[in-house]
């Protein structure tokens, strides 16, 4: 299968995702904001539809309409810090009721589709540099911000009294994080992208004994499932995006059993 370019791109464009994907989503899972990629996703839609109506690469209205989502859940999570999930259900709603009215308008629904399930293997040259480049500058800032990220996951309190920026680290992951949803919108599928940002790490969670392992446990996870999930739905005809989301989902429960079977404190050896 490697012989085709297109399957070339999509293994090269999976294996940046998975190393990106979870680095983000170790953050998210541990701020309790898991839900925060579906709603970014969810507004991914809503810029899809609108690049398509301008006949743009609908890429870039995914980035702006995630970039937009993504400062107004932060903006709301601060108006309103006692019920902050509230800021993630609105943005959800708003994204979502967007999509549905400019979908519409549009007269090819197959481009608008694609964006829903993923469609990897239909990445054009062009996007696989813009995801190169997002990758690269993702990566970038989760290493550079990882004491900071670390502090904050777990206690952002006890970090803003210690001196770290948190209104700002907080804006530049949800900046960030809305990156990274667009982008992979295209190639997971914007209705799988919040699972494919969570499952992994929730994985992870089970079997590794500090936070360092856990993201590397999560990277691992998630290339390996990205590499199995190519394959079969090269094989086999199945959606690429819907095949690495449930094959997510059966290493978890994989994971929790085991975890269950050996008795392992595993990560929560963290805290002690």
């Amino acid at each position: 299968m490697l012989q085709y370019e297109f399957m070339q791109k999509a293994f090269f464009v999976g294996l940046l995702l998975s190393i990106i994907v979870p680095c983000i989503g170790s953050f998210i899972v541990l701020k309790r904001l898991s839900m925060l990629g579906d709603a970014l996703s969810h507004a991914s839609l809503s810029g899809v539809a609108f690049g398509l109506l301008l006949a743009w690469n609908p890429l870039v209205g995914a980035f702006l309409a995630c970039v937009i989502a993504g400062l107004g859940t932060e903006y709301l999570r601060k108006k309103i810090p006692q019920y902050s999930e509230i800021s993630i259900a609105v943005i959800t709603s708003l994204g979502v009721g967007f999509a549905g009215v400019l979908s519409s308008f549009i007269k090819n629904a197959t481009s608008f589709h694609s964006f829903l399930f993923g469609s990897i293997v239909a990445i054009s040259t062009l996007e696989v540099i813009m995801i190169t480049c997002v990758s690269v500058l993702v990566l970038f800032l989760f290493l550079f911000f990882y004491k900071e990220l670390f502090y904050i996951a777990f206690d952002e309190e006890g970090a803003r009294v210690a001196g770290v920026p948190v209104n700002r680290i907080n804006l530049l992951v949800a900046i960030i994080t809305a990156i990274t949803v667009s982008i992979a919108s295209r190639t997971v599928g914007a209705l799988m992208i919040s699972s494919f940002m969570v499952l992994p790490m929730a994985a992870a969670m089970q079997v590794a004994r500090s936070y360092k392992t856990t993201i590397l446990f999560a990277i691992f996870y998630a290339v390996c499932l990205t590499l199995l999930g190519l394959t079969l739905s090269y094989y086999y005809g199945l959606k690429p995006g819907g095949t690495i989301v449930l094959l997510s989902v059966g290493i978890f429960f994989c994971n929790v059993i085991w975890k269950s079977v050996i008795g392992s404190s595993s990560f929560f050896n963290i805290f002690q």
